[in-house]
């Protein structure tokens, strides 16, 4: 396991005046290289081979101005950003590299852990706890925290109650098949039906997720904390899009159930929304992830540093306004339009990116020669 010391250690002896910022090509890594260069620093974006064009074509940085990325390593697959030679190009580049899903859909944990030695800006050990199936995950910190999360059940036969199974999909084992059942005889029907397709396997079934299914209006909270000045922020709200529902819920009932007589809903995220929120909740916004960001100090010393979401749906229960998380991002979000809500601008005076807040603050802790404190 790399310790963080070692991590501070190497960061100490980087090039302060010629810091590279990094990230994945894919995910959020427009949004950081953009906020980046924004503040003056050279950006590199670690693609993959059938997918780099994005980078190294479309939005690279050229003479006249346009284009946000300095530099590209395409590798044959992301997970070679670990082999020493890429490393070492890295380092070279006094690269501190920001993390984000990617980092968790196509590593092993336990390579980014043990064995990638360059600079990651945020707690490169909380990454893995947004898995289910690992121990003291977010559904523990979530506990801890006394965030409200939906009731978990750890049996099929068990199930009381409207219930949601967060089932891995046999083709892309980092998308979700969600599927519903009411009880256990309709989860055995249901998840029958589904095996007998090949849409999911057996062993995904035995880890699946059954989880309480609440009814509210859907909306991620994104926040940010700084470290340098122990200071949460919200920088924005939003829901998502997610295919092929919002195309089947876009269909007049009769032509729905036509449809669902030929295909089972599916829930796979492509895009976001703005979704401003009422002032009366901001308050309870804040709250929420300052629970969080004192929970993780105590439970996974730093802490979580950065971006982070808690991401679920306001339910009324009694008439009461209650946010009830179903997901937890330990790591930024991958919504560029944060910007658009006026969350940060009420701090800032005007609306800021992911990507220039992460930015600002690696670019102060620099100036306070405190970049050791935000590095893992």
């Amino acid at each position: 396991m790399i310790e963080r010391k070692q991590i501070q250690k190497l960061v100490d002896s980087y090039d302060k005046d010629n810091i590279t910022i990094g990230v994945l090509g894919g995910h959020s890594g427009l949004d950081v290289c953009r906020g980046s260069k924004r503040l003056g620093f050279r950006t590199i974006a670690v693609c993959q081979k059938g997918r780099e064009k994005t980078y190294t074509k479309y939005y690279k940085t050229r003479g006249d101005g346009k284009g946000c990325v300095d530099e590209t390593i395409v590798l044959d697959k992301f997970s070679d950003i670990t082999k020493p030679k890429v490393q070492e190009q890295l380092r070279k580049e006094n690269a501190i590299f920001i993390h984000n899903r990617y980092f968790w859909v196509y590593f092993d944990f336990n390579d980014i852990e043990k064995n990638f030695m360059v600079p990651i800006y945020g707690t490169r050990s909380m990454l893995k706890l947004e898995e289910r199936d690992v121990p003291k995950n977010q559904y523990y910190l979530l506990e801890k925290a006394g965030i409200r999360f939906p009731k978990i059940f750890k049996s099929p036969k068990d199930i009381d109650r409207l219930v949601i199974i967060k089932v891995n999909e046999a083709i892309r084992g980092y998308e979700r098949a969600f599927f519903y059942a009411t009880n256990y005889d309709d989860y055995k029907k249901k998840s029958d039906e589904m095996l007998a397709k090949r849409m999911i396997t057996k062993k995904a079934l035995e880890k699946a997720v059954i989880e309480e299914y609440v009814i509210g209006a859907q909306i991620n909270f994104n926040y940010f904390y700084s470290v340098i000045d122990d200071e949460l922020e919200i920088m924005g709200t939003d829901t998502r899009r997610q295919t092929n529902l919002d195309g089947l819920i876009r269909l007049p009932a009769n032509e729905q159930l036509e449809v669902l007589k030929h295909m089972k809903p599916k829930i796979i995220e492509t895009g976001h929304i703005a979704a401003t929120t009422k002032e009366s909740i901001i308050e309870k916004i804040f709250t929420l992830g300052e629970k969080f960001v004192k929970t993780t100090k105590k439970e996974y010393p730093p802490g979580i540093i950065g971006p982070f979401a808690l991401q679920g749906a306001i339910a009324a229960d009694k008439g009461k306004e209650e946010m009830v998380v179903f997901d937890v991002s330990m790591r930024i979000p991958g919504s560029p339009l944060t910007r658009f809500t006026p969350h940060s601008g009420y701090l800032y005076g005007e609306s800021i990116s992911y990507g220039e807040r992460i930015a600002m603050e690696i670019k102060k802790a620099i100036e306070r020669d405190k970049l050791k404190e935000i590095v893992t």
